[in-house]
């Protein structure tokens, strides 16, 4: 006895009309057809960064080194301390520790934005559902920067106002909140749009992620073992220009008295990043994917 299959789904059906001016009828699809901008593919890109699990790993592992190292470092000082030595101190630094920890994170989740879908396939399907290449990299770029910034903002804002509260320090004043706050978010932000820059450019993961650790670490450490006095003038250059010492003049701490200071290293950032989005951008217009 033969089994009763399923009935058919039900599709609309096709609407065949004629042309004007022509006998001959033409297809009209019943399907809507909608023209694509930039609103769709950032609606795309925000549901693939929260939807997947390297965004939650390295946002939660992000948020509990600033956190947990801003206020560790804190405690710690306030224990051994009676509040001399103090006076001077800007309290929002202790959070730089574990922002500068923290920032490898970003550095991971920047360049998974991007390499990954390469090394997964992925990419073929994004590019075949926009194929604008430059309004899928501005759109990935847009969402990465937001929710790195708000993540980052939060994050050290929470440590700012705890150690203010823990530490017998002087008040900070209007300038360092706003540089310790908004102005380290952008600039760890931008760090991490780098990154996902990089990773359009290279289109392997391990391979952007060890290239921007090494720009964020290299420096500095090359920097410590230059003991030659020939070099004394490449050593300074390379303190001064390093990432830690951009971060930390945020904080008013940094390694040396020349160099960048004040809003400066917000502006290099920027500048650097922009050239490389310019070369990612011209690379992706070329490539096949």
């Amino acid at each position: 006895m033969s089994t009763p299959q399923p009935p058919m789904p039900q599709t609309a059906a096709p609407n065949w009309q004629a042309a004007p001016g022509s006998s001959y009828p033409t297809y009209t699809s019943p399907i809507p057809v909608v023209r694509t901008h930039l609103g769709h593919a950032l609606a795309s890109e925000w549901t693939k960064i929260r939807s997947v699990r390297s965004t939650m790993w390295t946002l939660g592992v992000f948020v509990l080194l600033v956190v947990g190292i801003g206020l560790a470092a804190a405690a710690l000082v306030a224990a051994n301390s009676s509040g001399a030595g103090l006076s001077e101190e800007n309290p929002l630094s202790f959070g730089f520790f574990g922002l500068l920890l923290g920032s490898m994170c970003i550095i991971t989740l920047g360049v998974l934005t991007t390499a990954s879908e390469y090394g997964t396939g992925m990419i073929r399907t994004t590019m075949t559902a926009c194929p604008t290449r430059g309004r899928v990299l501005a759109a990935k770029a847009i969402v990465f920067f937001a929710v790195a910034f708000v993540v980052t903002l939060a994050s050290v804002l929470l440590v700012a106002l705890a150690d203010v509260a823990m530490l017998d320090a002087r008040e900070p004043s209007g300038e360092e909140w706003l540089k310790g706050t908004v102005g380290i978010s952008l600039y760890i932000a931008l760090l991490g749009l780098l990154s996902l820059v990089v990773g359009s450019i290279i289109r392997h993961s391990a391979g952007a992620i060890t290239i921007m650790i090494g720009v964020l670490l290299a420096p500095l450490v090359i920097a410590l073992f230059m003991f030659s006095q020939s070099l004394e003038d490449l050593q300074r250059a390379l303190f001064e220009y390093s990432i830690p010492n951009q971060l930390s003049v945020f904080y008013e701490q940094s390694l040396s008295e020349t160099g960048p200071s004040g809003w400066d290293p917000l502006w290099i950032m920027l500048v650097v990043t922009a050239a490389a989005f310019a070369g990612a951008y011209a690379l992706l217009e070329q490539r096949d994917v």
